[in-house]
């Protein structure tokens, strides 16, 4: 008996609990709840989105500050551009992205337009490569931008990788307005915009983001089918209407994207 439960309490589970530093949890909890709120939060605010007490959200907010990570405005706590140099530093060690750059480059010397990559981070896509075109795009996007997946064509392509059950789920938590006339924001109305993706194979996003700009994604797969990141082009609706982008991007992208699944095969 005392020797099974030994064996129990030395087991993984055992180690796991041992192991887990719950305080240094609770301090990248915090950070990420600032993440969600770029305009920054007070020490009430947050020790309310934390279930914090307002000494323990104060004692994190400092460490965070002191540390570099955030920094203090008035009242308000902000995270500082640190963590976006860290995540920068990761991703430029990114063998997929390292491997991914040249056939996004190719695309968008081809199209003369941007082409982008995002990964999905729960209600948002947050870009993780990009090759910038020549002409002005009026969104300023760069690597760790964030945009809301439900109106945006990478963010379409990767939620369709959910299953119903998750869709349903993410549709009832997820934070829809219209940022234009054009936006979608009936929930029914997007999720059948994210099957279509499904079946497409691609999504095209025509003015929901911005008035004047249009985008056209593709998925990324891994060896197992499963979609890991999207790819995009993004452009003016100037320059491209969005059968024209269906027409004339699309075989691109997907050419791109092709390619970009060979590093899976290699590995």
């Amino acid at each position: 008996m005392t020797q099974d439960r030994e064996s129990i309490e030395d087991g993984p589970a055992h180690e796991t609990a041992r192991d887990h530093v719950g305080s240094f949890a609770r301090g990248l909890a915090v950070m990420e709840i600032l993440a969600a709120h770029p305009a920054g939060l007070t020490l009430s605010e947050m020790a309310a989105l934390a279930g914090l007490t307002r000494a323990g959200a104060r004692r994190f907010l400092l460490t965070l500050t002191t540390s570099g990570y955030a920094v203090q405005d008035g009242r308000k706590f902000l995270l500082s551009p640190k963590l976006i140099s860290v995540a920068r530093t990761w991703l430029s060690g990114s063998s997929l992205w390292a491997f991914a750059e040249p056939h996004m480059r190719a695309v968008s010397q081809k199209l003369n337009e941007s082409c982008s990559a995002a990964i999905l981070a729960d209600e948002d896509v947050v870009y993780v490569a990009r090759v910038a075109g020549r002409r002005i795009v009026s969104v300023g996007l760069h690597v760790g931008t964030r945009l809301p997946a439900y109106c945006t064509s990478m963010g379409r392509v990767l939620l369709s990788d959910l299953s119903p059950a998750e869709l349903d789920a993410f549709l009832a938590r997820a934070t829809i307005r219209a940022n234009t006339p054009k936006t979608v924001t009936d929930r029914t109305g997007i999720a059948a915009l994210i099957r279509k993706a499904a079946l497409d194979g691609y999504a095209a996003v025509d003015e929901e983001l911005e008035i004047g700009l249009r985008s056209i994604a593709v998925p990324i797969r891994d060896r197992s089918g499963r979609i890991v990141a999207a790819v995009n082009v993004s452009t003016q609706s100037a320059r491209f209407s969005v059968s024209g982008m269906e027409r004339e991007i699309l075989p691109h992208l997907q050419e791109a994207a092709a390619a970009i699944e060979d590093y899976f095969v290699v590995q």
